[in-house]
C-alpha cells in the first residue's frame, strides 16, 4: 500500500490533494498533518511513509525551513512541495534544497495526479511553465552552497540544530531529545564544524537565510 501525507494548514486544500492522491493511485492510504510538528510525529509514527505533500507555509514551518527539515531527518522520503508562491526562483531553491517537484495551488487535480504519480515513480514533476523559466534561471553557486553544508549534517544534527535555531540550550535540547547534555554538546561541534560556523548566532543567520522573504544568502 502506498502511503502518502498531506501537509497543509487548509483543511479545504487537504481535502482537494487527498481526492486527487486517491484517484491517482490505487491503494493509497493518506495521513493528513496542520502543522510542521504534525508532520514530524506522523513520520516518526509511520517510517513506511512514501511522500510527503508539504505546504512551504504552514504553522511550523515559513520558507524553506520545513522543507529542509524534512529532508534532514528523513532523507529517504520523497517531498513534493506545494505552494501559491510559484516564483520561478522559489522553486528553484526548493528542488535546491531536496523537493522532489513543485505543485502550485492553482494546480488542476489532473496536474496534482500526475505530479504524484511521476515522484512516487521515483521522477520528478513541475508545471510545465514553470520547468521553461527554472531552466533559464542561473544556477546560485550560495544556494547550492548552503544546501550541500545542511546536507552534511546527519539526522540527529539536523534535529539539534532545528532546535538550536529555537533558541533552546543544551539542556533543553537534550531533554527534548532525551539524550544525555554531553551529547549534545558534541552535536553542536559537529554542527558548527559541518557548517562552517562559530558559533549559534551564525547557525541561527543560516537557517533564517532559508525565509523566502529574506534575501540574504550564506
Amino acid at each position: 500500500m502506498t502511503r502518502l501525507l498531506i501537509a497543509d494548514d487548509h483543511p479545504l486544500f487537504r481535502a482537494a490533494l487527498r481526492q486527487a492522491a486517491n484517484e491517482s493511485v490505487v491503494d493509497c492510504s493518506v495521513l493528513e498533518a496542520a502543522d510542521l510538528a504534525g508532520v514530524l510525529q506522523a513520520l516518526a509514527d509511520d517510517p513506511d511513509i512514501d511522500l510527503v505533500l508539504l505546504d512551504l507555509h504552514m504553522p511550523g514551518s515559513q520558507g524553506l525551513s520545513g522543507l529542509t527539515t524534512l529532508r534532514g531527518q528523513y532523507p529517504s522520503v520523497a517531498v513534493l512541495v506545494v505552494s501559491a508562491h510559484d516564483e520561478a526562483r522559489t522553486v528553484r531553491r526548493a528542488l535546491d534544497h531536496g523537493a522532489s517537484g513543485f505543485i502550485p495551488k492553482s494546480a488542476s487535480p489532473t496536474e496534482i495526479a500526475d505530479a504524484i504519480r511521476s515522484v512516487l515513480d521515483c521522477g520528478s514533476w513541475l508545471p510545465q511553465g514553470l520547468a521553461q523559466a527554472i531552466a533559464a534561471l542561473p544556477i546560485d553557486p550560495l544556494d547550492i552552497d548552503l544546501a550541500t553544508r545542511l546536507a552534511r549534517l546527519t539526522e540527529q544534527q539536523y534535529r539539534v540544530l532545528a532546535l538550536l535555531g529555537e533558541g533552546l540550550l543544551n539542556k533543553q535540547i537534550a531533554d527534548r531529545l532525551t539524550i544525555q547534555e554531553r551529547t549534545v554538546k558534541a552535536h553542536v561541534t559537529a554542527i558548527f564544524e559541518k557548517l562552517g560556523v562559530r558559533n549559534r548566532t551564525q547557525a541561527g543567520v543560516l537557517l533564517r537565510s532559508l525565509d523566502l522573504a529574506d534575501s540574504a544568502r550564506l
